[in-house]
C-alpha cells in the first residue's frame, strides 16, 4: 500500500489573477465566486480534494491589497494566516504583472521556508517570446521558487501543477472526512452566490457595500426554502438594489436560484430582503458577526 499524504496548499496573489478559477478547477465545484471585479473573495475558503492515498486541503484567499477600511484589514488577516499553516504555497501571478501590491507579503514569499510554486497564469493570450521573458523575470525576482506557466480558465497545465503538489505533500493521515468538500456550511455558499449576482449586476460602490446574511435555510426532501437579507450601508443603496418596482432585486433572486439549484441539485425557493446596516464595514462587532474577525 502507498503511504497516505495530506497537507494544506494555500493560494495567494493580487486581486483578479485567477485564484478562485484555479481553486474551482482543482476541486471541480464552484466553491469560490468568480467575477471580473476586484475583492470578490472576502474569506478564506477551503476546498478539499480526496484520493485513495491523498487529501489536498486547498485554501483560496482574498486578493492582496493595502487595506482602506476594517473589512479589508480583516480580509488581509486571512492572507497572513495562509503563510502560517501552509505545507505548499501557490503564488499566483498573471502575464505582465510585476509584484504583489504589498511589499511585506512579497518579502514573505521570497523568504518562505516552505515550497513555493509560482503559477504564471493567463498564458493563453501571450506570445512565446513574452512567456519566456516573464519566466526569466520571475526567476530573477524569486530564484528559489518553481515556476509553472498555466491557464486556469483553459485548464492548461492544471493537472501538472496538481501532480507536483502531491509530490511535495508530507506523509500524513487525512485532516477531514474523505467525503467532505469544504469547511463552509450551506448558508455560506447561499450568501456567496447571491453576492456574486450583486457583483455582476450593480456598478460602482454598491457591490463593495453589500453583505448577505441567510436567516433561514430549511431543507425538505424535494425543496430547499431560503430567506436571505442583503445588507447595504445607505438608504440610497437600498433603492438601487431593489430597483424600479422591485425589478433589480427580482433579477438577483431569479439568477441566484438557478445557481443554487445547480449547486444543491434540488429545487430552491428563495426570498430576498434588503436592509440598511450603516457603516458595517468599519464596525468590529458587525464584522465578527459576518465571520471576518477571527
Amino acid at each position: 500500500m502507498k503511504e497516505h499524504k495530506a497537507g494544506f496548499v494555500n493560494i495567494i496573489g493580487n486581486p483578479n489573477v485567477g485564484k478562485s478559477t484555479l481553486m474551482n478547477a482543482f476541486v471541480g465545484e464552484r466553491l469560490s465566486i468568480i467575477t471580473s471585479k476586484a475583492q470578490t473573495t472576502r474569506h478564506r475558503i477551503l476546498g478539499i480534494v480526496n484520493g485513495d492515498d491523498f487529501q489536498v486541503v486547498l485554501s483560496d484567499t482574498p486578493g492582496i491589497i493595502k487595506p482602506a477600511y476594517d473589512l479589508q484589514s480583516s480580509m488581509m488577516d486571512f492572507v497572513k494566516s495562509a503563510f502560517e499553516d501552509a505545507d505548499v504555497l501557490l503564488y499566483m501571478v498573471e502575464i505582465g504583472e510585476k509584484a504583489l501590491k504589498d511589499e511585506k507579503f512579497f518579502e514573505k514569499v521570497k523568504n518562505s521556508k516552505i515550497p513555493v510554486l509560482l503559477l504564471l497564469n493567463k498564458i493563453d493570450g501571450a506570445s512565446q517570446e513574452l512567456l519566456e521573458e516573464q519566466v526569466q523575470y520571475w526567476q530573477d525576482q524569486l530564484p528559489t521558487v518553481e515556476i509553472h506557466p498555466i491557464s486556469a480558465l483553459q485548464n492548461f497545465n492544471v493537472k501538472g501543477v496538481f501532480e507536483r503538489i502531491l509530490e511535495l505533500l508530507p506523509v500524513s493521515p487525512p485532516y477531514y472526512p474523505k467525503d467532505q468538500l469544504t469547511d463552509k456550511p450551506e448558508r455560506f455558499f447561499v450568501n456567496e452566490i447571491i453576492r456574486e449576482k450583486i457583483l455582476l449586476y450593480y456598478k460602482k460602490e454598491i457591490p463593495y457595500s453589500v453583505e448577505v446574511e441567510t436567516e433561514e435555510f430549511v431543507e425538505d426532501e424535494k425543496i430547499i426554502r431560503i430567506r436571505s437579507v442583503i445588507m447595504v450601508e445607505r438608504d440610497s443603496q437600498k433603492g438601487i438594489i431593489i430597483g424600479h418596482k422591485g425589478a433589480a432585486l427580482k433579477k438577483v433572486g431569479v439568477e441566484a436560484r438557478k445557481d443554487l439549484e445547480k449547486f444543491f441539485d434540488k429545487q430552491v425557493h428563495i426570498e430576498l430582503y434588503v436592509k440598511v446596516n450603516k457603516n458595517w464595514r468599519n464596525d468590529s462587532r458587525q464584522l465578527k458577526r459576518f465571520g471576518y474577525n477571527k
